[in-house]
């Protein structure tokens, strides 16, 4: 009865431990993923809320209702999540969109850290990993339909480990449930959901083929056929000749499969299984495959990154463009840090594993926006061969130093993360909702006081588009920029290169402006229109207003005729 009591005595002790560095962990990644949410808004943010209060009071029509260009057709591809952060907004303010959106940060950080636990089985590494994955993607975190996505994804990676894992039924609804949300919240990454189950999908491949190779199925397929083919014709001198070909290639093959048995259970590098259950994944990937339709903008789940990757936007704006990997220095250290691991170390990877980190380099690499999905799936992965690396060269576990891990060290950990969240959030600590010297706050109360915006047509720029809408003004062009690109405006100009052009002076400005018959000017002081209009052509234009950041001209109406 006494050992009973004293076993019983430290498995409590056992779980008592993982239990309070568990909810330790969770409040530190929460305050960390709050210091790195940032207090000023992007300015996808601020269109978000208009476009939800315009589905609200109008439904989904799809056609665009702030620009001036007549007739431009809109895919409304994140309504669901606009409509959200309108009645958000509506409800609560700007206060209300960053609460929000530091909860999807916790939420996100949160799942990391326990997809981490549950997948790779431990816990101090997924914690440390999950930190840096948010450090690494901190210049994402906005109220932006892609911080939602985020959260999706690393469930999405979840359902399916565990549905291989064990089959169950709610893993499936879970895998189903998420693609539709996708197609009604940020249509742009619905066919990114469908990578996600490549690599399991290919190492089943792999396994099958490399059995169907090695155990030389098609040839005693064959054979059995011919067998059965000289049975029927009573050929026995032919058919002895062929049973004991069969018998001698069946014996090399159960001497292949031992030394296969040997080699899958302790291979060299590369781990390769075959999993029965992705057969039933494969069933989920068709079924999903049908979600898109689920979805009231008809059938831009199906249509929308293709005509997006055919248009000039995805060559013009940062995030799309490839990265040049000498200047993430992040980056290059969780490169370093995975090829460091797998070629010097005795550490093993599964062949989905590698596929998986392989892809998400190659995204990464061809759009760096897509930093995001290497560090946020990358982060399980990596979490995995750190414990297998800590656990083939000590002879400790990992889950015994959690269990034992004394107040101490905890507090130590406690005073770490704080003061690193603080240093990273104190530099927002004054910032404000809307950075004046991006947006044109004044210029937009200008605007709207003084000019007839009915008969107005402003030429403004890319960055502060959204924010123009946000305040009622018809803008030349916004970031939402596929509007903008004749593969979804239905027009024939290309407004969006038109802009580029002209804001580089690619093309005059004068004939874009006579192009499109825009009466006013709203530019930054310091951009090339405004400081060659101010140097070179200013007797074409009459200053209206002029602040710190912004300057509005309206354009002579002798140049307009």
């Amino acid at each position: 009865m006494k050992i009973k009591i004293i076993k019983g005595n430290k498995e409590n002790q056992t779980t008592n431990g993982a239990i309070r560095f568990t909810i330790i962990a969770i409040i530190l990644i929460a305050i960390f993923c709050i210091a790195i949410t940032p207090v000023t808004f992007q300015n996808d943010t601020y269109y978000t809320i208009k476009v939800g209060e315009h589905i609200a009071q109008n439904g989904i029509d799809m056609k665009d209702a702030f620009s001036w260009h007549e007739n431009l057709g809109y895919t409304y591809p994140h309504w669901g999540y606009d409509l959200v952060n309108y009645y958000i907004y509506n409800a609560f303010g700007f206060s209300g969109i960053y609460i929000a959106t530091c909860i999807q940060a916790v939420v996100l950080g949160i799942l990391i850290y326990l997809v981490g636990t549950k997948i790779a089985k431990n816990q101090i590494f997924s914690f440390a990993i999950t930190i840096g994955a948010m450090y690494m993607i901190r210049g994402y975190i906005a109220a932006r339909a892609q911080l939602f996505t985020f959260i999706l994804f690393i469930l999405t990676i979840y359902l399916i480990e565990k549905f291989l894992e064990n089959k169950k039924k709610r893993y499936v609804a879970g895998l189903i449930i998420i693609p539709i949300i996708i197609a009604n919240t940020h249509v742009a990454v619905f066919p990114f959901y469908f990578v996600l189950y490549l690599p399991y999908i290919a190492e089943y491949i792999i396994a099958v083929l490399a059995e169907i190779i090695i155990y030389r199925k098609v040839e005693i397929f064959l054979l059995n056929k011919k067998i059965n083919k000289y049975e029927k014709q009573g050929k026995k001198e032919t058919l002895t000749k062929l049973k004991d070909k069969k018998e001698r290639l069946e014996a090399q093959i159960d001497k292949a499969k031992i030394k296969r048995t040997k080699e899958l259970q302790e291979p060299y590098k590369i781990k390769i299984t075959k999993n029965s259950n992705v057969k039933w994944l494969i069933l989920i990937v068709i079924i999903c495959l049908f979600t898109g339709l689920l979805t009231p903008i008809k059938d831009a789940p199906y249509t929308y990154l293709i005509k997006t990757m055919q248009g000039n936007t995805t060559k013009n704006i940062n995030e799309h463009l490839p990265m040049t990997l000498s200047q993430e220095t992040e980056v290059m250290c969780a490169i370093i840090i995975f090829l460091a691991i797998l070629t010097f170390t005795k550490t093993k990877i599964k062949l989905s594993d590698l596929f998986m980190i392989g892809g998400l380099c190659f995204l990464m690499l061809s759009s760096r926006r897509q930093v995001t999905m290497f560090a946020i799936i990358g982060s399980v992965i990596l979490s995995k061969l750190i414990l297998q690396l800590f656990e083939i060269y000590t002879d400790k576990k990992e889950k015994d130093i959690v269990n034992n891990m004394s107040t101490i060290w905890l507090i130590i950990i406690i005073f770490i993360m704080l003061g690193f969240s603080y240093y990273m959030g104190k530099e927002k600590l004054d910032d404000k909702f809307i950075d004046q010297s991006t947006y044109p706050v004044q210029a937009s109360e200008y605007i709207l006081k003084n000019i007839d915006l009915k008969t107005a047509k402003f030429y403004n720029e890319y960055n502060y588009g959204s924010y123009l809408i946000f305040k009622g003004i018809p803008v030349f062009i916004d970031s939402r920029a596929d509007l903008y690109s004749p593969e979804f405006s239905g027009k024939e100009e290309d407004i969006f290169m038109d802009f580029i052009d002209t804001s580089s002076i690619g093309q005059f400005y004068g004939d874009v402006f006579e192009k499109y018959g825009i009466t006013h000017v709203l530019a930054y002081q310091n951009s090339k229109v405004s400081m060659i209009i101010d140097k070179a052509d200013s007797e074409k234009y009459n200053e209206l207003y002029r602040d710190k950041y912004f300057v509005i001209y309206e354009i002579n109406k002798d140049e307009t005729e």
